[in-house]
């Protein structure tokens, strides 16, 4: 059963996101199985275990800070519930950067 291994999802980063991330810009991952997980508590867990430098740049008030996009398998956050979209297995989740220094 499917559901006793975890959940299996990949998650990309761009825009200069990547960089909050050792440079790496795909990840596959597999959550914890037991619970429902959602969009909220994934970014929650990215920032948890992935993100190796200032959190600042990727969240703000547990969820990402305005000027990230987020694509689940390459359709808009907002048209999905944002942080309440109940994750799918082998679902693709992107997160690009629209911030810029100067």
């Amino acid at each position: 059963m499917a559901s006793d291994v975890g959940l299996p999802l990949n998650i990309e980063f761009s825009g200069g996101a990547e960089y909050l991330f050792n440079n790496k810009k795909k990840h596959s991952i597999t959550l914890p199985a037991g619970e429902k997980w959602t969009l909220g508590k994934l970014i929650i867990w990215i920032r948890d275990n992935l993100l190796t430098e200032r959190a600042e740049l990727f969240v703000q008030n547990d969820t990402v800070r305005p000027g990230i996009l987020v694509l689940v398998n390459e359709a808009d956050w907002e048209l999905l519930g944002q942080e309440e979209y109940v994750l799918e297995a082998n679902d693709t989740v992107l997160f690009i950067s629209t911030l810029h220094g100067g």
